[in-house]
């Protein structure tokens, strides 16, 4: 779990997370145009990502494709989120989303 905390922290990550939700089994190409780094940038937070699990890989030819893998964000939600706090993140949620849209 340590690693899937790890991996979150970076907002990078998150946001490559957030692309994968969008669309899944994108390349590394993909990917690295929609971040403003290098392609070796990319690449380590991939490898980040894989070793915690978030994502998964697939050989299609001579493409990598990426895959968002949501079983480690879940089994966190259901360890801390669920089990002590969900009625007070759910106002939590619901009270930023209010106040960021009214921003």
């Amino acid at each position: 779990m340590d690693t899937v905390f790890r991996a979150l922290a970076d907002p990078t990550r998150r946001s490559l997370l957030d692309e994968l939700f969008r669309r899944d089994g994108q390349t590394l190409s993909a990917l690295e145009r929609r971040l403003p780094m290098t392609r070796f940038g990319v690449m380590k937070h991939l490898r980040v990502l894989e070793e915690a699990g978030l994502v998964k890989t697939r050989r299609r030819g001579r493409e990598k494709l990426h895959f968002l893998n949501p079983v480690p964000i879940r089994l966190v939600h259901d360890r801390w989120v669920s089990k002590y706090a969900e009625p007070w993140a759910a106002t939590l949620s619901g009270l930023k989303k209010t106040i960021e849209e009214e921003a």
